[in-house]
Order: structure tokens, then C-alpha cells, then sequence
């Protein structure tokens, strides 16, 4: 086990006296976390320290998933207890679908760490997009990336309809496409967007522009509604951990770098070249009305009613807030 830092081991004690005087009711003996590889967060460093096992006093599997989507079959069959830093588009789409999910809390917000990427050397641009009909743009289905591109193509007078998506599977098929030129445009996020960049490729909307028309890019912490009711406070302790590690992060980025890296199994330079891009809210701002108290279920509405209205899902709900809990955040300390 890697050595702490001093104000991570403050923050773990504190952790560890708060889970001592609240005794867990639970009767799980293990917990397992669903995260995406490659996608460094502040809370790693609790992740590679085991400070999750310690707090919750169960062993904690955290299983690597290749999208939001799976990360939903995953809860749904019972396999995953929490999904950390799941898309807020495949979490939407699941409880339109008639999914039993809660958003718990905000992971990460990163507008700039998701886009499309024309191919090297292409000619297209904002005022000639139209040239993308007819075309190839490879991009996951059903997130919060193929929203953006749909929105993106939307804006820009494209008929979507018109150009050819193909399913992604996965960042490292994504950056191959792009590489081989197989494709006009590939969409991904991460370590694969910095990739497709540094292959020679240019954005077709940089995020400042997307945000600009509205689009906000996040992902949350969610469970199965189920499992909430029966293990509150491991949700909670789950909850407090994470904070801690966000605190601990934002008073000593460069303490935490190393050993964030690692757990993302990245190099220090390519996870920080994420990290430079990444918020990590605190728990008072992810409960605030920039985020779990309105705008992430105003978010969710309007995805839901533009996939409604480009015959990707049948029918959004009409109303989201039902599938927001903030009990569990509250508790934390």
C-alpha cells in the first residue's frame, strides 16, 4: 500500500472515527463499485489506499466498465451496488426506460474532456458541417457524447439523419478509426480525445461554444433504488470517502497526482492532462441548484425531450426529479 499523505491520513482518521460512531446497519459483505479505466478522479487515491475498505470495514471491488450504459445492465442485474462517475445521458435513458436508478451525487464535471474530432486534414468546418451528410462519424450511442454530437450537428444545419454513426466500441476503437481515416469525425472522451488531438485532428465546436448553447457535461453517482433502502449508510460512507478525497485533492493537487495516475493506469502526464480539465464539485456545490437541486434534472428533461424529438428514444417522462436523492449527500459531513 502507498504511503499517504499527511492530510489524506487527517482526513481518512476522521473518515474512520465518523464510520465508528455510526455503526453500519448493513449486512453486506462486500461492496462492488463500477469506474471507468483511464479516467483519472481525486477520489483514486482512496481507491489505491483501500481507504473505502477500511471506512466501510468490507471489501471493496472496484470493476472497470467500457460505458455508462453497461454500468446500468450492470446495476440492474445486481452485479454493481454503485456506479461511480456514470454519464448522466445512459442514466437518463435508464430510468426513461423504466430503470430503478438514483443519482446520489456528481462525480466529475468535464466539458472539455468530451468531443468530436474531425480526421487529419480535413477541410470541414462550422460553415461547411454540411459536408458531414453522406459521411462516416463513429461515437458511443446513447450518452452524453452522441447528445452533444446530435445537438452539435443540430446547430450546424445538419441533417443527422444523413450522415452514417457508427456505434463505437470503445476510445481505443475510436482513435484507431480516426488514426486510419476510415472515418470523417470520431467522438470520445478522455485519454482518446487527447489521442485523436495529438494525431492531428481539430474539433468541429471547442467546448466553450457547446457550452455556450446550453450543453453542461457531467457524470454522477448512482445506485439501484433498492440498494440504497437496504445499505443507507454505506451509501453514506461510500459518499463521505469520496468527499474527503475531493477535499484532500483540491487543498494539494500534486500530493495526490502519483498515486491517482496509477489507479487510472495512465502516466502522470496523461492523467493530469485530464485532470487539468476536470471539476470535482464539493458536497455543498453538488447540493446546490447549479446541480442536484434543479439543473441536473432539468438536464436530464431536455436530453430525454431532444432524443424524443430525433426518434432516438419514444417517449422522454416528464418530470426527473423523482430519480434524484440527496438524502445520503446530506449525511455527510
Amino acid at each position: 500500500m502507498k504511503t499517504r499523505t499527511r492530510l489524506i491520513g487527517a482526513l481518512v482518521a476522521l473518515s474512520l472515527i465518523a464510520a465508528a460512531c455510526g455503526s453500519s446497519s448493513s449486512d453486506l459483505e462486500e461492496l462492488n463499485v463500477a469506474y471507468f479505466q483511464e479516467w483519472p478522479t481525486a477520489n483514486q487515491v482512496a481507491q489505491l489506499n483501500e481507504t473505502y475498505d477500511e471506512v466501510l470495514g468490507i471489501p471493496v471491488n472496484w470493476q472497470p466498465f467500457p460505458s455508462g450504459n453497461d454500468m446500468t445492465l450492470a446495476m440492474e442485474s445486481g452485479d454493481i451496488d454503485i456506479s461511480y462517475s456514470q454519464g448522466l445521458t445512459p442514466f437518463a435513458n435508464a430510468v426513461t426506460g423504466g430503470s430503478e436508478l438514483e443519482m446520489v451525487g456528481i462525480a466529475v464535471s468535464y466539458a472539455e474532456a468530451d468531443n468530436c474530432v474531425l480526421a487529419p486534414g480535413s477541410t470541414i468546418t462550422q460553415a461547411n458541417a454540411a459536408e458531414l451528410e453522406g459521411q462516416k462519424v463513429y461515437t458511443p450511442i446513447g450518452n452524453v457524447t452522441h447528445f452533444k454530437l446530435l445537438r452539435v450537428l443540430e446547430e450546424l444545419g445538419v441533417d443527422s439523419t444523413q450522415v452514417e454513426l457508427i456505434p463505437s466500441e470503445g476510445g481505443a476503437a475510436a482513435v484507431a478509426a480516426h488514426a486510419n481515416g476510415d472515418v470523417a469525425m470520431a467522438c470520445a472522451f478522455g485519454g482518446s480525445l487527447n489521442q485523436m488531438l495529438d494525431q492531428g485532428g481539430s474539433l468541429l465546436m471547442n467546448a466553450a461554444e457547446q457550452e455556450a448553447l446550453g450543453i453542461r457535461v457531467f457524470d454522477i453517482i448512482s445506485i439501484p433504488k433498492a440498494f440504497g433502502e437496504a445499505n443507507a449508510d454505506v451509501v453514506t460512507q461510500f459518499l463521505q470517502v469520496t468527499e474527503d478525497a475531493n477535499r484532500a485533492y483540491a487543498s494539494d493537487r500534486a500530493s495526490t497526482e502519483a498515486d491517482i495516475a496509477s489507479a487510472a493506469g495512465m502516466t502522470v502526464d496523461a492523467s493530469n492532462a485530464l485532470l487539468d480539465q476536470f471539476v470535482f464539485p464539493a458536497k455543498d456545490t453538488q447540493l446546490g441548484s447549479d446541480w442536484m437541486g434543479g439543473t441536473a434534472q432539468a438536464a436530464m428533461l431536455e436530453q430525454m425531450k431532444f432524443f424524443e424529438a430525433q426518434g432516438e428514444i419514444e417517449s422522454a417522462l416528464g418530470d426527473y426529479s423523482g430519480f434524484v436523492n440527496t438524502s445520503y449527500l446530506e449525511a455527510v459531513e
